[in-house]
C-alpha cells in the first residue's frame, strides 16, 4: 500500500489579498499554510477595488462566492472632461464575459474577509493558521527558513513573500533592498454616503449611462483625475483624487487631510463634479504617495518566491494590482498540487516565474506609462487588444497547460 502524499509546508509572509489567496489556493490542494502578518490587526485599507474578468475567474475557481463581494458591476468607463463636463461612454471593447466573471467594483475590506474567512475557516483542506502581530525580519530561501523578530526560525517548503512594497522578502531573495521611488503623483481617497444623493443638482452625471466607473480628467497639464465608482451594494462611493504633488518631500507632508483640501486641488473643475462633495464622508479623506518598484531581475529563489506588490508594486491605472496578486496565487496553487516533493519546489518556482513575471512587468511599466505619459493617459480605454490581453486571460488554464506539459508525466513516475 502506497504512503498518501505528504502535504507541503507553507510560510507565508503577508495578510493581504495576495497572501490571503495564495493561502486559500495552497490550501484546496491539501498543503499546511502558516501566514504571518506584522499588523495586529490586518484590514485593507483604500476603500475601493476594481476587479475585472481575470482576476474573477481565479476567485471563481477558488470557489469565492461573487454576491459575498457586495459588488457592482463593472462594465467600462464614462469618461468626462473636468473643465467642459462633457461626458463620454467607454465600455469594455472585448466581448462580454461569463456572467460570473463580468467586471466587479467592490470594497477591499469585502474582498479581504472573503478571503480570509475561505483561507482560515471551514472548507476544504487544512485552514491556513495566521499570526497576527508576527514580524518576519528575514529569510533564508536556500533553506527555506524564515526568522521571526523573537528569534524563531521557521522552517517551510515554500516561502511565498507577499509582504506588499516595502518587502522584507524582497531584500532576501535579491540579498539587497530594492526600495519603490515616489513618482510625484499622490492622491486623496474617501468614501462618500450616497444616501441623500437625489437632494443634490447635477449629479445625475453619477448615475446614468453604464455601470462601471467615472473618470473625470483635465485635458491638459499636469495629471489630475478623479475616479469613482459604488461599493457595497451601491451604499458607498468610493473616490480615488490623483493630482501631481509638488510637496512630497516636505517633512509636514501627512497621510491625511480634509475634504476642503481635496476640494481646493479640484477647485477649476466643472461645478456638476465639485456637487459630489456636498455628500457626507464615511471615514477619513486618505492621502498617498503613489510608488512603482523598479523592475527586478528574478522573482524567486530556492524556496522562496515573490506575489503582488512586493513584486511589482505600480500605480493602479490599469485597475490590475490585485488582479496581479490574484493570478499570481492561482498560479502557484496550480503549479504546487498535492504530491509535489519539496526537492521539486524550486522547479516549479521557475516555473511560476516563467508564466508570471512577464505579465506582471507589463502591468508595472503600462501603469506607470499611463499616469506618467501624457499622449498615452487613457490609453488602456481605447485599445481592444490590451484589454483583451489583460481581461481574457485565463489564468489557471495557463498555468495547468504548463504543468501537464512540463510536470505531469513526471509525477506519476
Amino acid at each position: 500500500m502506497e504512503d498518501p502524499p505528504r502535504p507541503l509546508k507553507v510560510s507565508i509572509v503577508g495578510a493581504g489579498i495576495g497572501g490571503l489567496t495564495a493561502a486559500l489556493s495552497l490550501r484546496k490542494n491539501g498543503h499546511h499554510t502558516r501566514i504571518f502578518e506584522v499588523s495586529q490587526i490586518k484590514t485593507e485599507i483604500g476603500a475601493g477595488v476594481a476587479l475585472q474578468p481575470n482576476a474573477l475567474r481565479v476567485l471563481q475557481h477558488l470557489g469565492l462566492p461573487r454576491d459575498n463581494l457586495k459588488g457592482r458591476n463593472f462594465d467600462g468607463i464614462v469618461m468626462f472632461d473636468g473643465k467642459t463636463g462633457d461626458g463620454t461612454v467607454g465600455p469594455w471593447l472585448v466581448p462580454e464575459p461569463e456572467p460570473e466573471c463580468r467586471g466587479l467594483n467592490c470594497h477591499r475590506s469585502d474582498l479581504h474577509d472573503e478571503l480570509k474567512r475561505l483561507a482560515i475557516g471551514d472548507g476544504e483542506g487544512p485552514p491556513a493558521q495566521l499570526h497576527l502581530g508576527t514580524q518576519v525580519v528575514s529569510c533564508d530561501p536556500d533553506t527555506g527558513t524564515i526568522t521571526l523578530e523573537g528569534g524563531e526560525i521557521v522552517h517551510a517548503d515554500v516561502i511565498i513573500g507577499a509582504d506588499g512594497i516595502h518587502s522584507t522578502l524582497r531584500t532576501s531573495i535579491l540579498d539587497h533592498p530594492v526600495k519603490a521611488p515616489l513618482v510625484g503623483l499622490s492622491c486623496f481617497r474617501c468614501l462618500l454616503d450616497p444616501a441623500d444623493l437625489s437632494t443634490i443638482p447635477d449629479l445625475e452625471w453619477l448615475t446614468d449611462g453604464i455601470h462601471g466607473a467615472r473618470s473625470v480628467a483635465w485635458r491638459g497639464g499636469p495629471m489630475r483625475n478623479l475616479f469613482i465608482y459604488y461599493v457595497r451594494n451601491s451604499t458607498l462611493i468610493n473616490v480615488v483624487a490623483y493630482f501631481m504633488d509638488p510637496d512630497q518631500d516636505k517633512l509636514d507632508w501627512a497621510p491625511t487631510a480634509t475634504k476642503e483640501e481635496l476640494i481646493e486641488q479640484f477647485s477649476d473643475y466643472h461645478p456638476k463634479f465639485l456637487r459630489l462633495f456636498d455628500l457626507p464622508l464615511v471615514g477619513p479623506v486618505l492621502k498617498w504617495q503613489l510608488k512603482a518598484v523598479p523592475l527586478l531581475p528574478t522573482w524567486i529563489r530556492g524556496h522562496a518566491a515573490l506575489l503582488g506588490d512586493a513584486a511589482h508594486a505600480t500605480l493602479p491605472f490599469l485597475g490590475q494590482g490585485a488582479a496581479m496578486a490574484i493570478e499570481e496565487a492561482g498560479t502557484l496553487g496550480t503549479l504546487l498540487p498535492l504530491g509535489t516533493a519539496r526537492e521539486d519546489v524550486p522547479a516549479r518556482l521557475e516555473a511560476y516565474q516563467t508564466l508570471r513575471k512577464e505579465r506582471g512587468e507589463f502591468v508595472n511599466t503600462e501603469s506607470v506609462a499611463q499616469a506618467m505619459v501624457p499622449e498615452k493617459r487613457g490609453f488602456y480605454l481605447r485599445s481592444p487588444e490590451m484589454q483583451a490581453l489583460l481581461q481574457e486571460h485565463d489564468t489557471i488554464k495557463v498555468a495547468q497547460d504548463y504543468f501537464d506539459a512540463h510536470f505531469d508525466a513526471k509525477m506519476e513516475i
